[in-house]
């Protein structure tokens, strides 16, 4: 139920407009993601090419090279992928349904706490745990029956459990559900963007995928309701889901895989039409002008670029969504190299803050045990390490008259700031005990910080500011000076 006073929103777009994003989103900056379907018992998709390269290089066969773990019963459909001739090696004719045994093995060892523990440790203010994906097995006891596929439900309320796990440990909770395709319903394989955005299943599915949404709304208040791909229904339908969500979650956040079903939808099912489309999509790639970046629907909270982070800093909200590796869900055969390295994670972490942004970090538990693998542990506790000492230039910030920077020195600057306070973010460490920030003159008696040790000294030198860190910094990946009025 949503207080008495909560603002009610009519299912129009005008109305549904006037949802401010709220506050806690915007100061969250550190979300995990989790994805945990059947396809981490298997745990394989080639991994010598990211996504965006893949994109790139191998259009027309998008899918079928796709590092994407959780595609795997897409993957294994396309006989002449890697994961295809992976699966007759290694499973022979087995069919992907048949993993439901080793996968539901691993829910029984579930342990939603230590899952919640180690979010916690990382730094991060929400979780958003996916509860169907395409496979369309559903992590929760659903009451929605699927008729073609009855009971592809867990017996355990997954959902629920981490729920409850995280909420206990003061993080925010959000639903992933994969609205726009659902292989229980269309299991026709996909190789490109087309043929992807052509099969999201119609008939009785777009009332289907609407009630379990409802339900999950229902049972679990999600904080962000995070859909995927599209939306099968018809534009008036979502707009009252949008308003039923936001008077059963005033705070509530929606992402902006919302565009629905259409003519277009339906005219790409044309397969002369869907290879034009195909053509303009491939060319659009390979001039720089489409990555995997959704499309603008007509309303959403916030953005969310998939492997990709936005250049400038933008007055919308938006989240970078990523994998620790090259997948989303668990693949058993990423070597060290294939994850990022506390590096790229920290600096990529403070650049997407400068610029409007969070990041939405994926873990994917193994399948047959539930447990998130220590590589990926280890990068959620680098990230965790790095915030105690540093949180207060992310938690709580917005974006300053400029996101980037530089020093005299050569190292590269992010900036944020919160009230009358300017943090930079140094991406390196100093050489020497001193450090000059370039284009940023402090006032007169302004009090600096090195966030971690405490004040620093510091003088106007020309334009720029030269502050004495008093001895040299031990190296980290980042270091971040505060400037406040005195």
């Amino acid at each position: 139920m949503s207080p008495p006073d909560a603002p009610r929103y009519a299912p129009t777009l005008a109305s549904l407009r006037t949802h401010p994003v709220p506050d806690w989103y915007h100061d969250a900056k550190l979300g995990i993601f989790v994805h945990w379907t059947m396809a981490a018992v298997p745990a394989y998709a080639p991994r010598d090419q990211d996504i965006l390269e893949v994109l790139r290089t191998r259009y027309d066969d998008l899918q079928a090279y796709s590092p994407y773990v959780e595609w795997y019963e897409n993957s294994i459909r396309l006989p002449d992928s890697p994961a295809a001739k992976h699966h007759r090696d290694h499973y022979g004719s087995r069919p992907y349904a048949s993993f439901r045994g080793e996968f539901e093995a691993g829910i029984a060892r579930f342990d939603a706490g230590a899952w919640a523990d180690a979010m916690q440790a990382a730094g991060a203010r929400y979780a958003v745990f996916v509860t169907k994906h395409h496979d369309g097995y559903c992590l929760w006891p659903s009451d929605v029956p699927n008729p073609k596929r009855p009971g592809w439900v867990s017996r355990r309320d997954c959902v629920g459990e981490l729920a409850s796990a995280v909420r206990a440990r003061e993080l925010r909770f959000g639903v992933y559900y994969s609205g726009g395709l659902d292989w229980t319903w269309n299991p026709t394989p996909v190789r490109t963007m087309a043929e992807t955005m052509a099969s999201m299943p119609g008939g009785a599915y777009p009332a289907y995928a609407d009630a379990q949404v409802r339900e999950l709304v229902a049972r679990y208040a999600p904080d962000v309701l995070w859909n995927d791909i599209a939306w099968p229904a018809r534009q008036d339908a979502l707009f009252r889901l949008f308003a039923d969500y936001y008077a059963a979650v005033p705070g509530g956040v929606l992402n902006d895989r919302w565009l629905t079903a259409s003519w277009v939808t339906t005219a790409l099912r044309f397969r002369p039409l869907q290879k034009l489309a195909d053509v303009y999509l491939k060319r659009a790639v390979l001039s720089g002008k489409a990555d995997l970046t959704p499309p603008r629907p007509p309303h959403c909270d916030t953005r969310t670029p998939e492997y990709a982070v936005f250049p400038t800093a933008r007055p919308e909200k938006w989240e970078c969504v990523r994998g620790i590796d090259k997948s989303f869900g668990y693949n058993r055969y990423s070597h060290e190299e294939d994850f990022l390295s506390e590096r790229e994670l920290i600096h990529s972490f403070a650049d997407i803050v400068s610029k409007n942004g969070n990041l939405l970090l994926n873990v994917g538990p193994r399948g047959e045990d539930a447990a998130i693998p220590e590589p990926q542990l280890r990068r959620l506790a680098w990230l965790g390490a790095w915030l105690r000492t540093n949180g207060a230039a992310i938690y709580g910030t917005r974006p300053w008259r400029r996101a980037e920077g530089t020093t005299r020195e050569g190292i590269d600057v992010r900036f944020t700031a919160k009230g009358d306070t300017v943090f930079a973010i140094l991406l390196g460490t100093p050489p020497e005990g001193r450090v000059t920030l370039e284009g940023v003159l402090p006032a007169e008696g302004a009090r600096v910080e090195l966030l971690g040790r405490g004040a620093v000294a510091w003088e106007p030198d020309g334009p720029d500011c030269r502050i004495e860190l008093g001895a040299p910094l031990p190296h980290a990946v980042a270091h971040a000076l505060s400037i406040s009025r005195a």
